[in-house]
C-alpha cells in the first residue's frame, strides 16, 4: 500500500507498540496482561508494518522466521514446566530462585522464575504464530493476485 500517512504513522506507533507488548509481558504474571496479550501486541506492530510496507518489509522488521520464533517460544515454555518438575515439585510449578523469604514472613529480591520463562516462551510463540500465518495468507493473496 502506498499510503505516506499509513507509513508515518506505523514508524511511530510500531516502536510503540512493541515497547508496550513488553510492557505488559512483563507486568502480566502479577497482574492481568502477560505473554498471550503481550505477543498480540507485538504482533499487531509486525502486521501494521506490512500494511504500510509489505511483506518483505515485515519480514525484515522482525529478523527472524517466525516459526522459528514460535519453536524457541515453545523451548523456554518447556523449560519453565521441566524446571518446576526438576526442582522436585510438579510440571510447571513456579520456581522463584531470586527471592529470599525473611524469618518474619517477608520476602526480598526479583520476583523473576520459572512463571517469567513461561510466559516469555509464551510471547514468543504467540509473536511467531500470529504473524506466521498473517504473511503467509498475504504471500498466497500476492501469488493468487499475480
Amino acid at each position: 500500500m502506498n499510503s505516506l500517512v499509513l507509513s508515518t504513522v506505523t514508524r511511530l506507533l510500531a516502536p510503540l507498540l512493541l515497547v508496550f507488548s513488553v510492557f505488559v509481558l512483563l507486568r502480566g504474571h502479577n497482574e492481568p496482561g502477560g505473554g498471550f496479550i503481550g505477543g498480540l501486541l507485538a504482533a499487531i506492530a509486525f502486521i501494521l508494518i506490512n500494511k504500510a510496507e509489505g511483506t518483505r518489509t515485515a519480514r525484515r522488521a522482525l529478523r527472524i522466521l517466525p516459526l522459528t520464533l514460535a519453536s524457541i517460544g515453545l523451548s523456554c515454555s518447556i523449560a519453565a514446566g521441566l524446571w518446576g518438575l526438576l526442582s522436585g515439585g510438579a510440571f510447571l510449578q513456579g520456581i522463584w530462585p531470586l527471592i529470599d523469604i525473611q524469618p518474619d514472613g517477608s520476602k526480598s529480591g526479583i520476583a523473576a522464575g520459572s512463571i517469567l520463562l513461561f510466559d516469555i516462551g509464551v510471547y514468543l510463540v504467540v509473536i511467531g504464530s500470529v504473524t506466521g500465518i498473517y504473511l503467509a495468507l498475504e504471500d498466497g493473496i500476492a501469488r493468487s493476485m499475480d
